[in-house]
C-alpha cells in the first residue's frame, strides 16, 4: 500500500449540560499541526452533533470520504478531573440522558446479544505515550452510556468491517479557563497541555498505523 497515511480526529460539540465543549478546540489544533513526523500523514477532523442520529449518518460518510487508516476520537467527561484512555466500548445507552435533538434511546443496549467490545492492546501504548508527557491518564473500562461511548462502539464496528485499522477513544476533562496558567496542585488540565498530551496520542497513532501498513494482521 501506498500514498500518505490517512489520520481522522473527532470531536462533539455541545450538548445538554455542557454549553462548551473543549473537543473542537482540541482538535482544531490538532489538525493544524506540522511536525516532520507528519509530513507523509493527512489529517481530517470532524465534529459530531451530540445525537444517535448525526453519529449513525455521519460516521459511515465521514469514514468514507476520508479513509481513514486510523481513528482518534475526544469526548468530554465532565466531571473527571485527568484523562481516560478508553479500552472498550460498553453495550449499553441511558435512557435517562437525552441528546442534543431532545431524543432518548428506547433499549437499554446497542446490540442484541453482544458483550463488550475492546478497542485493542494499542490502547497500551496510547496511554503510556499520554503520560509521557506529564499529563494526568489513566486507562478506563467503562466509557459511560452516552454519545461517546455509542460513538464507540460504532467505531469499533467499522474497524472490525475492513475500516480503519485502528480506533481510539480518548475522554477528556474540563479545562481551566482560557489563557489560565495551570498552578501546581490546580485541578484542572490547561488546553495547552491537552494538546501536548494529544500530539503525543497523534504521533503514536500515526507510528501504529504505519507499522500496520507494514506488517498487516495474519488472517
Amino acid at each position: 500500500m501506498s500514498g500518505k497515511l490517512r489520520i481522522l480526529l473527532t470531536g462533539f460539540g455541545s450538548f445538554p449540560g455542557a454549553p462548551y465543549n473543549p473537543t473542537q478546540p482540541l482538535v482544531a489544533r490538532l489538525a493544524q499541526l506540522r511536525r516532520p513526523a507528519f509530513d507523509d500523514v493527512t489529517i481530517a477532523s470532524h465534529i459530531f452533533p451530540v445525537t444517535y442520529a448525526a453519529v449513525d449518518r455521519q460516521l459511515p460518510e465521514v469514514l468514507a470520504k476520508a479513509r481513514p487508516d486510523a481513528l482518534l476520537m475526544f469526548g468530554l467527561a465532565a466531571r473527571t478531573p485527568y484523562l481516560r484512555i478508553e479500552t472498550r466500548a460498553r453495550n449499553a445507552v441511558t435512557m435517562l440522558w437525552p441528546d442534543a435533538a431532545n431524543t432518548r434511546s428506547s433499549k437499554r443496549g446497542i446490540a442484541a446479544n453482544a458483550d463488550a467490545m475492546m478497542f485493542g492492546p494499542h490502547t497500551a501504548r496510547l496511554l503510556r505515550a499520554a503520560r509521557l508527557t506529564g499529563i494526568d491518564a489513566r486507562s478506563s473500562r467503562d466509557a459511560g452510556a452516552y454519545l461517546c461511548n455509542y460513538l464507540s462502539w460504532r467505531a469499533i464496528e467499522h474497524v472490525r468491517d475492513g475500516g480503519p485499522g485502528l480506533a481510539a477513544f480518548i475522554h477528556i476533562p474540563l479545562l481551566a479557563r482560557s489563557g489560565a496558567v495551570r498552578r501546581k496542585g490546580a485541578p484542572r488540565i490547561t488546553l495547552d497541555e491537552l494538546v501536548d498530551a494529544g500530539e503525543a496520542l497523534l504521533v503514536e497513532m500515526v507510528a501504529l498505523a504505519r507499522k500496520a501498513r507494514v506488517s498487516p494482521p495474519r488472517g
